[in-house]
C-alpha cells in the first residue's frame, strides 16, 4: 500500500511518535495537555514551519511562512502566521486568554503582513473564525487577523492537503504498532491506553480493528472535522453514533 501523506514520510511520523513517547511517556501522549507536543513534533517536518523548542522565552509554539500567501476566509492575504496551540479554548483561563490575545495584537502592530492563530486541538467543531474577547462588561474587541482555528483546518492550510489530518489519523494505528513492536528502540512501561481502548471500543468477543482504534484515539471530538463526518457515515449511522458515545466515555476517563 502506498503511503498516503505527501507532507511527511512514514519514517518521519514514526520518529515523531518515538520522540514524543520518550519525552512524555506513552500514556501521557494521548492526554489532553500532552497532545500538542505530538503535533508540534509533526510540524517540524512541514515545509516552512518553524517550531519552538523547550526554551521558555519562545514567542510562539510555531511560525508558518508562505511565499504565495495564506488566504484568510474574508479574502485577506498574509505571508506569516504566528501560532499558539491549545487543547481547546474552553480549557484556557481568563488571564491566559487576555495575555494571549494582547500578545497577538502586539504582533499585528509590528507586522501588518501577519496573522495570529489560536489553534485548538479539540475544538468543538471545524472552524477558522475571527476571535474576539471581552476586556470588560462593556468592551468587546476582535480582529479579522486574530483567529481561532481547528486543528484539521490548520493542517489543511500548512500542508496543502485538505484531509491531511484525517488521513494521518487513519495511518497512525499502524505507526503506533510499529513503535510498540520496535524492540529495544524505546521503553514503554505500560501501554494502558491500548488496554483502555480495547475495553471501551471493542465489541464483545471481537478484537478491536484498526479503524475503531484510529477513531478512538484521534476522533476525540473530531467528528465535525474535515473528512471525519463522511468516514463515520461509511461506517453506518447507528455504529457511528455508538462509537462516538464510547469515545466520549473514553475522553472523560482520560481527562
Amino acid at each position: 500500500m502506498d503511503w498516503p501523506l505527501n507532507f511527511i514520510s512514514e519514517e518521519d511520523l514514526v520518529k515523531c511518535m518515538v520522540v514524543t513517547i520518550e519525552k512524555y511517556g506513552y500514556d501521557e501522549v494521548f492526554t489532553r495537555e500532552r497532545r500538542k507536543y505530538f503535533h508540534k513534533e509533526i510540524f517540524r517536518y512541514v515545509d516552512n514551519c518553524k517550531v519552538s523548542g523547550e526554551e521558555k522565552k519562545a514567542n510562539w509554539d510555531m511560525v508558518y511562512w508562505d511565499k504565495k500567501g495564506v488566504v484568510l476566509p474574508d479574502g485577506d492575504v498574509v505571508h506569516t502566521v504566528c501560532v499558539e496551540i491549545k487543547n481547546s479554548y474552553d480549557t484556557m483561563t481568563p488571564s491566559s486568554i487576555r495575555k494571549t490575545y494582547i500578545r497577538m495584537q502586539d504582533q499585528l502592530l509590528k507586522d501588518e503582513d501577519s496573522a495570529c492563530f489560536l489553534v485548538e486541538i479539540a475544538a468543538r467543531k471545524q472552524q477558522n473564525i475571527e476571535w474576539g474577547i471581552a476586556l470588560n462588561e462593556k468592551t468587546l474587541i476582535s480582529h479579522k487577523r486574530i483567529r481561532r482555528v481547528s486543528l484539521d483546518c490548520f493542517y489543511a492550510i500548512t500542508t496543502g492537503e485538505e484531509y491531511a489530518f484525517r488521513v494521518m489519523c487513519m495511518v497512525l494505528p499502524g505507526v503506533i504498532e510499529k513503535v510498540v513492536k520496535g524492540g529495544g528502540e524505546i521503553h514503554i512501561p505500560h501501554d494502558t491506553v491500548l488496554q483502555q481502548l480495547e475495553e471501551i471500543v471493542a465489541s464483545p468477543g471481537r478484537k478491536m480493528d484498526d479503524m475503531s482504534m484510529a477513531i478512538a484515539i484521534y476522533m476525540l471530538g473530531f467528528d465535525s472535522y474535515l473528512g471525519f463526518e463522511k468516514l463515520m457515515e461509511n461506517d453506518g449511522n447507528e455504529a457511528g453514533k455508538e462509537c462516538l458515545d464510547r469515545i466520549g466515555s473514553y475522553e472523560k476517563r482520560m481527562g
